[in-house]
């Protein structure tokens, strides 16, 4: 047999397939044209030649380039009610304060839709519940490293395209939990998206340095009840598609159309305020190193921070083992009730901002604090010592530690943005890290004390 018929047909000893690449008269990669690149002899046979890169036709760029900046052009538009002006800057108003409450609704809720449909998960996937539970803890890892390697450049970028960005980024790899069928892609991006659904972190700096200072400690409730009534949309919500639509992946859709919705409001609404520090050549070691030396040598900011941390695992070592209690003996309640105590939560979402306008607006933020670790003191101790016998006990602790928690935090926030007016970012990152650090406390303390001397044990440590 012949060299020429040991070889496959069309097949060139130096190129490959005939028709590949480089077959006669095919495109490149990159749109240009090749000329042959075979040539035969006299006897037919085919015999490979170099190619003239004088031959390729050089890539049209242009259309690219066009293309590109079209891009650039759309996403750097602003509407003219958007656009800042140093002689007469974009006004803080209702509205914009609404829409940063939205915002910020529907982007912690990211952060909660598995929660409750974990179960479901693990069926669509075929894994063990264990399994499944890993994308609920490795989403919270993953805002809890946005939280401490994002939001600290709010304080050098322009907040505009950094939370468009963000948002953006976010709604666009949502789809890939809405459609992918592997359980690997499904956590990855889970973790992913909730280490970009860090906006929430980036607009209460923004209302700090916004709102008038007679209406601070009220713009920031607002923003802050959306934070509590996203985390409460996504728990029912997720619920309820759940139990009465056919496929788990529902509340994935409704988030990625939130998502793109809360972009599209952004879009138009936020106004393209300037970076706080303009012209700062700074690396971004040097960012997260002042934030850490803001977090030690400011004492109104460890003060704030220290309450936080012990506030925050007060609070979820209740909900925690909320469910315990509810579900033992005296009570014996089903998940269906236990699940509407966190419609209690809406009592907080509609008094914080009224509260704060009415009294936190008005006092200094060390009163609005003590008052609020106050109220959630006395819950805890009404819950713990009659909440075994009584579940009046276990309703009042509820009211009391969410309005004294929000009470505090408002507080707080107004008070620490005071510190370093072009460091706002910086303080907010170091405050909510105490915050979240304590929330992960209270979980596995609140457990553990609870599986040793049940609920009176668990809450007397609260105490």
């Amino acid at each position: 047999m012949s060299a020429e018929q040991s070889e496959p047909p069309g097949l060139s000893p130096a190129i490959g397939l005939g028709t590949g690449l480089n077959a006669p008269g095919s495109d490149d990669l990159l749109g240009g044209k090749r000329t042959p690149s075979m040539a035969q002899d006299a006897s037919g046979t085919s015999k490979a030649r170099p190619i003239d890169m004088d031959d390729i036709e050089p890539v049209n760029t242009s259309r690219l380039l066009t293309k590109w900046r079209l891009v650039r052009r759309l996403w750097d538009w602003k509407p003219k009610s958007a656009r800042y002006d140093p002689q007469n800057p974009p006004k803080f108003t209702i509205w914009l304060n609404l829409l940063f409450g939205f915002a910020s609704c529907f982007t912690v809720s990211n952060l909660y839709y598995n929660q409750a449909i974990l179960n479901r998960i693990a069926e669509g996937f075929g894994v063990t519940f264990e399994k499944a539970s890993s994308v609920a803890t490795l989403m919270q890892a993953g805002y809890a490293g946005g939280l401490l390697l994002l939001c600290p450049l709010g304080d050098i970028f322009p907040r505009r395209p950094f939370i468009l960005g963000l948002v953006g980024f976010t709604a666009t790899i949502w789809l890939v939990l809405c459609l992918t069928t592997s359980f690997t892609a499904f956590a990855a991006v889970s973790f992913l998206a909730g280490f970009t659904t860090v906006t929430p972190q980036l607009m209460l700096p923004l209302v700090g340095d916004l709102a008038p200072a007679a209406r601070r400690a009220s713009s920031l409730a607002i923003v802050v009840s959306g934070l509590s009534l996203g985390i409460l949309v996504a728990r029912i919500l997720s619920g309820l598609l759940a139990a009465y639509t056919p496929g788990w992946r529902n509340i994935y859709w409704f988030g990625l159309g939130a998502q793109w919705l809360v972009l599209a409001l952004l879009y138009v609404g936020l106004p393209d305020y300037p970076s706080k520090n303009p012209g700062a050549a700074w690396s971004y070691a040097r960012v997260l190193a002042s934030m850490l030396r803001l977090a030690v040598t400011e004492p109104l900011l460890v003060q704030a921070a220290l309450v936080a941390f012990l506030l925050s695992a007060v609070f979820t070592s209740y909900w925690t083992t909320l469910s315990f209690l509810l579900s033992s003996p005296p009570f014996g309640y089903s998940n269906l009730v236990i699940g509407l105590f966190g419609l209690i939560g809406v009592v907080v979402i509609l008094a914080a901002p009224v509260y704060s306008r009415l009294v936190i607006d008005k006092v200094a933020p060390l009163v609005s604090a003590v008052m609020g670790v106050t109220l959630e003191l006395a819950g805890v101790v009404v819950g713990t010592f009659t909440g075994s016998y009584n579940v009046a006990g276990p309703v009042i602790q509820a009211i009391a530690i969410d309005l004294g928690g929000q009470f505090t935090q408002i507080g707080n926030r107004a008070a620490i943005y005071s510190i370093q007016p072009n460091a706002r970012n910086r303080v907010n990152t170091a405050y909510i890290v105490f915050s979240f650090a304590g929330q992960l406390t209270g979980t596995a303390v609140g457990n553990r004390l609870y599986a040793q001397g049940g609920w009176v044990y668990s809450g007397s440590c609260s105490n």
